[in-house]
């Protein structure tokens, strides 16, 4: 039951006990449920607001996860990130190579096992195809 029918509630059983408006009480009792009325309403009102703004807090919310995916989107699913000079995370590893993409001019780990067997990777944040120059060690025996 809500606020409002529970103060119509006490308007009909005001009417059905038959207080008289004109004595001290009977306008007492009047009184209170017309304050109670106004109450009401406003408590309505307010409802009302808090499912407009949690509507409105549901928008931000889609429209900020917009942005993160935008923002973060050089993260793929196995958390290889498009690294800056301040990246410690696998560039330290004797596994990856630095480079820097001449499409998006973002500097990115690749791992030496991304490049495939025509010497090119794709680049983590953008996407381009990057090629790389191979050089084979030389193997000669001391």
């Amino acid at each position: 039951m809500s606020v409002s029918e529970k103060v119509a509630y006490l308007k009909g059983l005001m009417e059905g006990l038959d207080i008289d408006d004109d004595k001290k009480e009977g306008k007492m009792f009047a009184a209170i449920i017309d304050v109670l009325d106004e109450i009401a309403e406003e408590l309505d009102c307010v409802d009302e607001d808090i499912a407009e703004l949690q509507d409105y807090i549901e928008e931000i919310d889609e429209d900020l996860g917009d942005v993160e995916e935008f923002v973060y989107e050089c993260f793929d699913d196995e958390d290889d990130c498009c690294c800056d000079d301040d990246c410690d995370c696998c560039c330290d590893d004797e596994g990856c190579i630095e480079v820097t993409c001449p499409a998006c001019e973002e500097t990115v780990c690749i791992g030496l096992d991304e490049i495939d067997d025509n010497a090119e990777a794709e680049c983590p944040c953008c996407g381009a195809i990057l090629e790389f120059e191979i050089e084979e060690e030389d193997e000669t025996e001391e």
